[in-house]
């Protein structure tokens, strides 16, 4: 390296360290100890490059400081402007950045080398550099960071030498590893999973500098595992103390005067039907057939907004948290237990109050009439699924009529939804049997049974009763339509992507399927596709492509319907205990009907936006947890040979997906011998070159375990003699 570009080097190095610095000065000293100059003649090069840098007005000098020359950036942004901008940094796990901003079409592509200090998750400024000649990708520049996108990261520590202490960060976490300074170990030990904030990060040729804040326990064990899951995604198990204890000031006891101003529902046969392992009971249901031929079901959802006071501690815990988190062995509840399973919670022989839709509905399955009213009800009977399955089936029980009754009716508003045009998806549910460590000894396929139909088509039609009801007082007003009359919460699901959707038809195409997407796709074509592949060994493949290519369910004030159920009005009523969209609809309904306007459109925008962000990252975190014990499970069974079915190809190798137990894991191009192959796009297939010897989606194949990484949660297979 020239002396010149050795000079140059030293000038962007110092102009990093102060851009990179809190307030974005630093003294000459803290320069000499950050970059380790020693000797004299260090030390006399850094200074005749302070002022080199002085004279070309790119820093300033005040009192002992060195800043950045304000004046001479504020002129080069003026120019630099229309090619700088803002968002979302994402870091892919070889390293390479990409920044999601709403003032680019596409992502911005960030090397390595470009990202500088900053993190996954930081928002950041980025200079636009160039363009992909081929794709037309913008490429950039990280110039600033606006904003850290974490409060803590996790990983592993690791001693490496008496005094020197590292963390190995988490791939999801951080792309790189951290330092620690002994003072800032606390408790924790080699080898244990901790978590940690970002003291300090100088220069991305140094390490950034981590403070240990809390130890989840060695790492490898089942605890630790799970609690850094939830670190990953930025989520914690415990309440803070304050609302523990704000939660167990709430008392268990309903006044009478309270049950007084509610409907009383409590000598009626109110009952549950919920997992076997279930504790916080949403909902219940009562139904009865009335003289004219009608059924009156009555959905009782639990009052939580009863409880849960506007802007209090509890609230505020309740809205950080968005949704409880329902990992393979725990559940992270959106409120404390003593409320989630226990004050809330709808157990059988105990009052409690609800919040009921009761609805009249006509043989037909249409909506005949409604009302919404705040009740208290007496539950007589807790069923698991099963046992409400069984009473189907013709089982005598006390509650036969009712649970017959409930059948009939959810059998009657199925066939309407599919005929009207809901999509029905099938996707086959891993369940894992744990012993004691919460080691996976067993994977089974949670069975779907009548029982789950029979709650779910109920919730659906309180859920779509109430937002009906909302665009209903719109009519009753006769007021201009605006966004503020009569804001509502709406559960809304667009159409599908249609390029993913052309997508899906050209990966099925070779495979002899034939999806047309055309201009309008409605979702009978969808359930046609569906239809073609049920009970065939590309049925779990085609329904996992199908649900990519649709777009996601989210929570927004304005109502553009959801495609998936085929509704024009629907919304999250029936679980307020474990989301907290549930609760702001509660609020809104009872606001409606005292004659209260609680929330604003512009408010709800920003709800929808908070809430949405909260379910991706909860089921983000679900389906880290499966893929976890997947991993684990096969981890013990290395070399050992499975059945599987080809659920995806690209040019790196070919995803396999186990029958029976549907863990996906990977054989690598590298793996598949004998030939040398080539990703045929047309085919969408491997083709080997000499022998045509395809891989293509949707075959049969037997593979062993090859290889499992934990720490990466990813499985290797090989291909089986």
């Amino acid at each position: 390296m020239s002396k010149r570009q050795r000079q140059k080097n030293l000038e962007e190095l110092i102009i990093d360290l102060i851009k990179n610095s809190p307030k974005n000065r630093l003294t000459r000293e803290q320069i000499i100890s950050v970059l380790r100059l020693e000797s004299d003649n260090e030390v006399n090069r850094l200074d005749k490059t302070l002022q080199k840098l002085t004279a070309d007005n790119r820093v300033e000098r005040e009192d002992n400081y060195v800043l950045l020359n304000t004046n001479n950036i504020s002129k080069r942004s003026s120019q630099e402007n229309s090619s700088i901008v803002e968002g979302k940094l994402d870091i892919s796990a070889r390293g390479t950045g990409y920044v999601i901003s709403e003032q680019s079409e596409q992502d911005v592509m960030i090397s390595s080398r470009d990202i500088g200090t900053a993190l996954n998750d930081d928002i950041v400024r980025v200079k636009i550099t160039g363009k992909n000649k081929k794709s037309g990708q913008p490429r950039g520049k990280i110039l600033e960071i606006v904003e850290r996108g974490k409060d803590f990261y996790v990983g592993t520590l690791k001693k490496v030498t008496k005094e020197n202490y590292i963390i190995e960060t988490d791939t999801k976490s951080a792309h790189t590893n951290f330092y620690v300074l002994p003072e800032f170990i606390g408790k924790a030990e080699d080898g244990d999973k901790v978590v940690f904030e970002l003291e300090n990060w100088v220069h991305p040729n140094a390490l950034p500098e981590a403070r240990i804040t809390s130890v989840l326990g060695k790492s490898g064990s089942n605890d630790a595992n799970m609690l850094s899951i939830l670190a990953e995604n930025d989520m914690v198990a415990e309440f803070p103390k304050e609302v523990e204890e704000y939660a167990h000031q709430i008392p268990l006891e309903i006044p009478e005067e309270e049950c007084k101003r509610r409907r009383d529902l409590r000598d009626q046969n109110v009952f549950t039907i919920d997992p076997a392992d279930a504790k916080d009971f949403d909902d219940a249901l009562s139904i009865k057939k009335l003289d004219n031929g009608n059924y009156y079901l009555g959905v009782h959802i639990a009052d939580v907004t009863h409880y849960l006071t506007p802007k209090s501690v509890l609230d505020e815990e309740a809205h950080n948290r968005g949704t409880s988190v329902y990992l393979v062995d725990r559940v992270i509840p959106m409120l404390p237990e003593v409320l989630s399973n226990g004050v809330c919670s709808l157990r059988p022989n105990e009052d409690k109050l609800t919040y009921s839709c009761f609805m009249e509905i006509a043989p037909n399955g249409k909506l005949v009439d409604y009302t919404i009213e705040e009740t208290v009800i007496h539950s007589k009977q807790r069923f698991t699924y099963e046992e409400a399955q069984a009473i189907v089936d013709g089982k005598k029980h006390k509650f036969s009529k009712e649970v017959q009754l409930s059948a009939e009716l959810a059998r009657i508003l199925h066939d309407k939804r599919f005929r009207e045009g809901a999509i029905d998806f099938d996707t086959p549910e891993p369940k894992f049997v744990l012993d004691d460590d919460g080691v996976p000894q067993e994977v089974i396929i949670k069975e779907r049974i009548f029982a789950h139909r029979l709650i779910e088509e109920c919730m659906l039609m309180a859920n779509k009763t109430v937002a009906t009801h909302v665009e209903e007082m719109r009519k009753e007003s006769n007021k201009k339509r605006s966004k503020n009359l009569f804001p509502f919460f709406y559960r809304v699901h667009d159409r599908p992507d249609e390029e993913k959707l052309t997508g899906i038809a050209e990966q099925v195409k070779p495979i002899g399927i034939k999806f047309e997407v055309g201009d309008n796709i409605s979702p009978k074509r969808i359930n046609n596709l569906l239809e073609k592949v049920k009970n065939t060994s590309l049925e779990y493949i085609v329904n996992g492509l199908m649900l990519r290519a649709m777009a996601k369910a989210e929570y927004s004030p304005n109502n553009i319907g959801h495609f998936g159920l085929g509704f024009g009005h629907y919304a999250h009523f029936t679980s307020p205990i474990r989301r907290y969209p549930d609760v702001i609809v509660h609020r809104l309904l009872k606001g409606y009907n005292s004659g209260a306007q609680v929330y604003t459109h512009d408010q709800l925008i920003k709800d929808g936006e908070h809430c949405s962000a909260r379910e991706r990252v909860a089921v983000d975190a679900e389906r880290d947890s499966v893929k976890l014990k997947q991993v684990e499970f096969l981890s013990k069974k290395t070399g050992e040979k499975f059945d599987g079915i080809i659920s995806g190809v690209m040019e790196r190798g070919i995803f396999i997906t186990l029958k029976d137990i549907y863990c996906e894991g990977m054989v690598r191009i590298s793996d598949l011998k004998g030939d040398y192959f080539v990703y045929n796009d047309k085919r969408h297939a491997l083709v080997g070159r000499k022998s045509g010897k395809q891989f293509q989606l949707g075959d049969e194949i037997k593979v062993y375990v090859k290889s499992t990484d934990m720490q990466k949660r990813q499985i290797d297979f090989g291909l089986a003699k």
